[in-house]
């Protein structure tokens, strides 16, 4: 059955598609390869700027400034391409900041003097390949109370688009200085401020009033390549076959969202969602690989596969006849009109929809010179997973591979790291896939602080710009296939698998996709063979 593309918010329509080319760059020699990702580069990133407070500023008042500077270089590095570890560029060094009083000359502030703070501003980044060589760009920063001026940067420094519009309160994410309308009104601006300087025979130590009222700083980015490792790398599969966080089985949970945003006052059905269209895609993919897993429990607890249509009992046979109806559309019962089948549909949609579905397969592993040992594959799905942090809670706490596919809610949703602390998540070995938008800035670092052991004890795969949802199913589940299919990939061959397809996507297929925390991983599959086997 064919589906329309669909952007992938995890976020809102239309950002996946602003794509636009940075507003200049140098390119450097290096090209080096990565082991972490197909499709991005890592690198060191670094900027300067300034913020002007009054002259008597705390350090907290400082740092608040800073912080929302940084902070707009989210949107216009967005638009650049570029992704940084730190949640919203954050991580401000004060050891940098440099303080200068200065005064200020003109009619509208003689005699005044204000604090000026120059800081330079530093974060792990990771860029598309294509970028391999560039060692900067050009690109500006919000300066001020920026957002008291947001119609006016939505004028000049965005699409103006409905989508931008939506975000006019949380202007700094939709900033693009890559716009020529943008770099004609910071370049307006910088000679506006030039011509008051020269009129006024500004000294060193002195600063216009024109300055203290700039909206935007041009500044540009550096971008230093990493030293990098070219051993392979993979999953601790022998950890996992092992069992975490239950013995002798290995738990993976796929959580899946809602992802369209249906008009106020427009009905959702989950089967006509298209997070629930992906989700399977998610299991054909699982389920052909993996026909022996079968539905075990629903939480709650109900009748999965009997449905009255017309007055008709139709059965499912299994979950995969779900699939086969949805995905595939065929296999449907004998005599059903188009309209049985869409009410077939809406019926299975609310049947499984925010439930815990579990499957179940019997294998048989044996890792190095051990004994063949009976291990359980555990898959839990549960599609439909919103604000509510229940489900994301449950998941992060039982699961040894954690799979999410939905909305990122700009960081701020019920996955937030700060929604969390060390006791919502096992100490065990655990590997996260989240695929959602910007999940690298989001949904990346901050988990690795709830582990004792840091990222001994915890693998996640992160996007490093905005996603489709369209293909992200089918994608996922050949992941999970691969991780469960007994050859022990490595992490590049995962992230092979897990490439989309089907979609008009560049970059390889994938949202700038890279896995953190597998440096420190030892399992090598030529010094641990793994064999799993049938019961």
């Amino acid at each position: 059955m064919k589906r329309p593309n669909v952007l992938d918010l995890k976020l809102i329509p239309l950002l996946c598609a602003a794509l636009l080319a940075p507003a200049c760059a140098v390119e450097t020699g290096e090209d080096e390869s990565d082991l972490t990702s197909l499709t991005a580069r890592e690198r060191t990133l670094g900027f300067e700027g300034y913020v002007y407070l009054h002259p008597d500023a705390s350090d907290d008042e400082v740092l608040e400034a800073v912080q929302r500077e940084t902070r707009s270089a989210f949107g216009a590095l967005l638009e650049a391409n570029v992704s940084v570890a730190t949640r919203e560029l954050a991580n401000v060094d004060p050891s940098t900041f440099g303080r200068e009083t200065l005064d200020v000359v003109g009619p509208n502030g003689a005699g005044e003097s204000t604090l000026r703070v120059r800081y330079r501003y530093t974060d792990r980044a990771i860029v598309p390949v294509t970028m391999a060589r560039r060692s900067s760009l050009g690109l500006g920063l919000l300066h001020g109370e920026y957002q008291d001026q947001s119609k006016r940067i939505l004028e000049e420094c965005t699409g103006n688009t409905a989508d931008d519009r939506e975000m006019e309160s949380d202007i700094w994410y939709v900033f693009n200085p890559s716009l020529s309308s943008c770099k004609q009104a910071m370049n307006a601006e910088q000679a506006k401020i030039d011509e008051a300087r020269r009129a006024l025979d500004a000294q060193p130590g002195q600063v216009v009033a024109e300055e203290l009222e700039r909206l935007y700083i041009p500044m540009t980015v550096s971008l230093a390549p990493t030293a990098t490792s070219g051993k392979k790398r993979y999953p601790e599969y022998d950890r996992l076959f092992r069992g975490g966080v239950a013995k002798n089985t290995v738990v993976v949970t796929l959580l899946n969202g809602m992802i369209d945003h249906p008009k106020p006052g427009q009905p959702h059905y989950a089967y006509a969602d298209s997070g629930y269209y992906e989700t399977m895609g998610l299991m054909a993919e699982l389920l052909e690989a993996r026909p022996n897993l079968k539905v075990v429990k629903s939480e709650p607890a109900a009748d999965l596969f009997s449905f009255t249509i017309a007055g008709k009992k139709v059965t499912a046979a299994s979950f995969q006849t779900f699939v086969d109806w949805e995905y595939f559309d065929w296999g449907w019962p004998a005599g059903l009109t188009a309209a049985n089948k869409v009410e077939l549909r809406k019926q299975v949609g609310d049947r499984i929809s925010h439930k815990w579905i579990t499957f179940e397969e019997q294998v048989k592993v044996k890792i190095g010179s051990s004994a063949p040992t009976p291990v359980t594959y555990r898959v839990e799905l549960y599609f439909g997973v919103e604000d509510d942090e229940a489900p994301y809670r449950r998941a992060l706490k039982t699961s040894d591979v954690f799979i999410y596919n939905g909305h990122s809610y700009i960081g701020e949703g019920p996955l937030d790291p700060s929604n969390f602390d060390k006791g919502d998540l096992p100490q065990s070995y655990q590997l996260f896939f989240i695929d959602s938008c910007l999940s690298f800035n989001y949904y990346n670092v901050d988990f690795f602080g709830f582990k004792t052991r840091g990222t001994a004890d915890l693998d996640i795969i992160s996007n490093g710009v905005e996603s489709f949802s369209d293909g992200s199913g089918a994608a996922q589940g050949k992941f999970v296939a691969a991780l469960l299919g007994g050859k022990q990939p490595s992490y590049l061959d995962l992230l092979k698998a897990a490439q989309t397809t089907g979609t008009d996507y560049d970059w390889g297929k994938d949202a700038m996709r890279v896995v953190d925390g597998e440096l420190d991983n030892a399992y090598k599959p030529s010094a641990t063979l793994i064999v799993v086997s049938a019961p």
